[in-house]
């Protein structure tokens, strides 16, 4: 590491104040004070091209980048994609007749045709797979007299008749589509909708623009009569990015408060603004960042920009700070500014250091989404370093601050903070108050390792949890919950054969028996497979007896039974017949319970001609997914902390300095674990990151209380002094950003995106928690470990 001259002027004399040499400094401060002018005209060059590169910046998501395509799963799921009907990322539009009316109705059977035509020509919509009662794929058969029979459930001379209606009605018990296609009350049906990940023109599948698509075909249809609903993940994405638009008016609301409260505590108009300033330029060069990185702005990743933003805020009003003592103290703003960058500089890098760290280490998960937040934010944070840690003195050494800002931050200083407050905080360095602080520290740590104990991984209410309970989409999914066999949430287990071996009775009667273990468990609504229509084939061609319903060993009625499969359930040379699971949630147990099962099926029952591969379908890919989460969380948190331990190190050099910054770390860490449990909040794609995070962001309080307190040690000041000066100087501005911005990202509770609110009510807790251990828990600690000079 550079030398910073840690041990800076704090309190600068006269003598020091006539004679300030600028040549004294570091190379750094040095490099960057000589040539002011330079750096200012070069930040505002970036600021210019980068800003016009951000209006190219679009939002978007991407079904394939949220998935852990290395996972075994994926790996089976990825081998044998060709000959798989897309099962996972799909939509599924019920078209409900209102008033509890029968869908066996003229004007809705032609309402549902042009509905049907209208999604086919959609883009991205994977035509040749997409069905509806309306497309040719939906097909029913019998057994007459005369043989089979068959022929599309909307026959081609269907002209609305009371005679054509009750034909569409046998048709479709015939099919088997009732609790699929069509509601088992008959007052709805469906149509399932594959998509491809890429459009006709070859581009990303742009997820905005088929929302609009599906919302402007609700508005033309929904009527007194109908009602459209859409579930699948392109509808929540949508939504998603559809509620961006909120989630910015949220952000734009917690930056205002930040300014106003900082605004109050300094009254200084000029450098409130420099600070907000430097930190939206940090926003704007990383949005700008992205669009020349081929990256669009994720949902997931809409928190990013807030984060870099709340952590300029919190750097830049650190140097804000300081400039406004040292100029109090009788400096010239140069001299201040210089001063400040000396003696804070090394602080704050470190800081940003600990904080790339926390999302650097997001890139040893396997998910392309988590990957790119990594990124994203990382580049935000490294840019900071630029914009808040040397932009920002070098403007305020231009403009300082108001000389009645200046003057009452001295006042301030002089009296002890407000009420006595820091008095209060400085007697934790005392035996009695350390003790109580740290005995206090223990009981929250212990219960917050009991609390932590339910956090499950995964999913944890039905439906998108990323969406309030009473949003559009969580209502349409509860209907299709309740009306239909089938949900938007599929599980599909592959069972790898020899080409023609997967009609063999051997193979059918193994993948017979997983499906009714599978039907037994909680969760499950249904299950379809190969062996499940043969026997309603043998059922169909024993003049509907439903005795027969049995897996027969006549190699020639299962030959009969699966030349009549949809492409749904085995592929053309029969290698890879599928069974589909459908469950009622995606919930993390109903996955497990799933999964768990037939992993252990598959040990028993794996042989030559048969092999029983996890999984496909959207809660397949979930499944795997949280077991990604759940594999990477420790491992990612040992990550930030080895690597936030390893650069307080090499700052502070004592290992002693370093416990007193990262016990109140784990400590929020815990707490933070047992607040996500009681919040009914799972561990997932979307808030790891949060979790880990925490970590590189929570510990900046530390480093800057930490950075003066052990100067002033050095200089032979006790601790009481040293912990009393530190509160006085960067201790103020920890409280101070702290409570801001917790109170500002609070305000996204109110949002209508119910990740954003939990993720606000989150980082709220988290920034005051931290806080707290860096104001009260720190010197409790130091008081043991930092007791004289020679201890640091």
């Amino acid at each position: 590491m550079m030398n910073l001259n840690l041990a800076g002027p704090v309190a600068p004399q006269a003598a020091e104040r006539a004679f300030f040499n600028p040549d004294s400094g570091n190379w750094l401060e040095r490099l960057v004070f000589n040539n002011r002018i330079v750096v200012v005209l070069l930040c505002v060059l970036f600021t210019l091209l980068l800003g016009a590169q951000a209006t190219r910046l679009t939002p978007n998501a991407s079904f394939d980048g949220m998935l852990p395509l290395s996972h075994p799963y994926l790996q089976n799921y990825l081998a044998e994609r060709k000959k798989l009907v897309s099962q996972a990322n799909s939509l599924r539009i019920v078209v409900e007749r209102k008033g509890g009316g029968s869908i066996l109705d003229e004007e809705y059977l032609e309402s549902l045709k042009k509905i049907n035509d209208e999604v086919f020509l959609l883009s991205g919509v994977v035509r040749g797979q997409m069905k509806s009662l309306w497309t040719p794929s939906t097909r029913w058969t019998v057994v007459t007299e005369n043989g089979f029979e068959g022929g599309t459930v909307m026959p081609s001379d269907f002209d609305g008749s009371a005679g054509a209606l009750q034909r569409v009605r046998l048709n479709i018990e015939r099919s088997g589509e009732v609790g699929q296609l069509v509601a088992r009350d008959y007052q709805s049906s469906a149509l399932i909708v594959p998509l491809a990940e890429r459009d006709e023109s070859g581009n990303a599948l742009d997820y905005a623009a088929l929302s609009q698509s599906l919302e402007a075909l609700r508005s033309k249809y929904d009527s007194d009569k109908l009602a459209i609903r859409v579930t699948g993940f392109a509808k929540v994405a949508g939504d998603m990015i559809e509620g961006l638009a909120q989630v910015m008016l949220f952000f734009a609301l917690a930056a205002a408060i930040v300014t106003a409260i900082v605004l109050w505590y300094t009254r200084c108009l000029r450098s409130t603004v420099l600070v907000v300033m430097c930190s939206m330029i940090a926003v704007i060069w990383q949005l700008g960042l992205l669009p020349l990185l081929g990256f669009s702005l994720d949902p997931y990743a809409a928190l990013v920009p807030f984060l870099v933003f709340a952590i300029g805020m919190s750097h830049g009003a650190q140097k804000m700070n300081g400039v406004m003592l040292d100029i109090g103290r009788g400096f010239d703003k140069l001299v201040a500014a210089r001063y400040t960058f000396r003696r804070l500089f090394i602080a704050g890098f470190t800081a940003l250091a600990c904080d790339a760290v926390g999302f650097a280490v997001l890139l040893v998960i396997d998910i392309h989404s988590i990957r790119q937040l990594a990124i994203i934010a990382s580049l935000g944070v490294a840019i900071l370093v630029f914009t808040n840690l040397i932009l920002l003195p070098v403007l305020l050494s231009y403009t300082g601050v108001s000389a009645k800002a200046a003057q009452r931050a001295v006042r301030a200083d002089a009296v002890g903070g407000v009420s006595g407050l820091w008095t209060i905080l400085a007697r934790f360095t005392e035996r009695r108050w350390a003790v109580a602080a740290i005995l206090l520290a223990v009981l929250l740590g212990m219960g917050g390792v009991l609390g932590s104990r339910g956090l499950q991984i995964g999913d944890l209410d039905e439906g998108a949890p990323e969406l309030r309970p009473q949003s559009r989409y969580n209502v349409d999914n509860a209907y299709l919950t309740r009306h239909y066999a089938t949900s938007s949430d599929v599980f599909v287990v592959m069972v790898k054969t020899p080409a023609q071996t997967g009609l063999r009775y051997e193979v059918l009667e193994r993948i017979d028996d997983l499906e009714w273990r599978l039907r037994q468990l909680d969760g499950v609504e249904s299950t379809t497979s190969l062996a499940s229509l043969a026997r309603q084939n043998a059922v169909a061609m024993n003049e509907g007896n439903p005795r027969w319903f049995e897996l027969s060993p006549n190699q020639g009625a299962l030959n009969t039974a699966a030349s009549r499969a949809p492409r749904s359930l085995v592929d053309g040379d029969f290698s890879l017949p599928q069974i589909q699971v459908f469950l009622r949630d995606h919930k993390a147990d109903t996955l497990r319970r799933v999964s768990e099962a037939v992993e252990e099926f598959a040990r028993q029952n794996d042989s030559e001609d048969a092999r029983f591969l996890l999984a496909a379908g959207n809660a397949g890919f979930e499944a795997a997914t949280n077991a990604v989460v759940k594999k990477a969380d420790r491992f990612m948190l040992l990550l930030v902390y080895a690597a936030v331990i390893v650069l307080s190190y090499v700052t502070f050099r004592s290992w002693r300095a370093v416990a007193c910054a990262i016990i109140p770390l784990a400590l929020t860490s815990v707490l933070s674990e047992a607040l996500m449990v009681a919040l009914g909040i799972g561990l997932k794609v979307a808030t790891l990151p949060v979790v880990a995070l925490g970590v590189g962001i929570g510990v900046d309080y530390a480093l800057y209380v930490l950075s003066i307190l052990l100067a002033e040690m050095r200089k032979g000041e006790s601790l009481h002094a040293a912990y009393r000066h530190s509160l006085q100087t960067t201790g103020r501005v920890v409280m101070l950003t702290g409570i801001t911005l917790a109170v500002g990202v609070a305000t996204w509770a109110l949002s209508p995106i119910k990740f954003q609110a939990d993720m606000g009510v989150l980082l709220a807790f988290m920034f005051v928690v931290n806080m707290i251990g860096a104001l009260v828990l720190l010197p409790a600690l130091a008081h043991f470990l930092l007791k004289s000079p020679k201890a640091v």
